[in-house]
């Protein structure tokens, strides 16, 4: 029999790992291939690993068909879900598979008809899609995931390089921390990347340490300071208002308080802008040293 192999579909699951492969290699060398490869006519569409390696070591197969299908997306679709359905599929491909589920039938929406488009709708409300993906949280719950790890993985399809990608697909660092890296400049992803798992989490840590800076002890005491400084100001003025018009004099003391706190506070966010500036700084200069090296 003839086996026909589709790169496009052999490509659209990611691969296994290195390990991965060798514990699949060894396991068909000590029980055989148990299970069947399945074929869309001369097309293989679920076992190619399988079958590359009883290829190599001459391990006998058995093939099963499966024509329920009418294109190479209605193909992708059952591929999804059936890796969806396999337990040691890792959190970051159960969302990259989701994602996909919604790409195709997203597009497949797009390019129908009118019509089409309304029998489909009518279809629906009498048979709801139990696997639906048309918002997040529907992605969500097929991928077995929260929202936020959802739009993480949307942000690392988009933003991160081969590198990053391949980096949390392996477990090497954590869809929170890729999805932070990959606000970075290619070449420093790449360069972090580079540095290893500590150098990442490292840079991930800084990341988020520039986007919400705390306040120093240092930072504080200038602020307090500042705040001391208006405080002459404010007496000054109360001690020279008119005691006669007592209304008048409230009203003058609720203003300069108030412009007082404005001063106070425009001077605050300087001194902080300034220690984000530093930190931005420090960050680029670690960053840069990493990718030199």
């Amino acid at each position: 029999m003839q086996i026909i192999i589709n790169q496009e579909l052999r490509d659209y699951i990611d691969p296994l790992t290195t390990h991965e492969y060798l514990a699949l290699e060894r396991s068909l060398l000590k029980e055989g291939c148990r299970d069947a490869l399945v074929l869309w006519g001369e097309t293989l569409i679920d076992g190619h690993n399988r079958y590359a390696i009883c290829q190599k070591h001459n391990i006998p197969f058995q093939t099963k068909q499966n024509d329920t299908f009418q294109s190479v997306e209605d193909v992708m679709l059952w591929m999804i879900d059936n890796h969806l359905a396999r337990r040691s599929v890792s959190s970051f491909q159960r969302g990259v598979l989701a994602l996909r589920k919604k790409e195709i039938i997203t597009t497949r929406r797009k390019d129908k008809s009118s019509k089409e488009k309304a029998a489909e709708a009518e279809l629906a409300a009498k048979e709801p899609d139990p696997v639906s993906v048309e918002t997040r949280d529907e992605i969500a719950k097929v991928a077995g995931l929260s929202k936020p790890a959802v739009a993480q993985i949307e942000k690392i399809r988009k933003a991160a390089t081969p590198e990053l990608v391949e980096a949390v697909r392996a477990g090497t660092i954590s869809i929170n921390t890729a999805a932070t890296i990959s606000s970075l400049p290619s070449e420093q992803q790449v360069a972090a990347v580079a540095g290893g798992k500590k150098e990442l989490q490292q840079a991930a840590r800084q990341l988020r340490q520039v986007r919400t800076p705390r306040v120093s002890s240092e930072t504080m005491a200038a602020t307090t300071t500042a705040t001391e400084t208006t405080s002459p100001t404010m007496e000054t003025t109360t001690h020279s208002i008119d005691h006669s018009a007592p209304a008048s004099a409230s009203a003058s003391a609720t203003a300069t308080a108030s412009a007082s706190a404005e001063t106070s506070e425009i001077e605050r966010l300087r001194i902080e802008n300034q220690a984000l500036k530093q930190q931005i700084a420090e960050l680029t200069a670690q960053l840069s040293a990493v990718q030199a090296n």
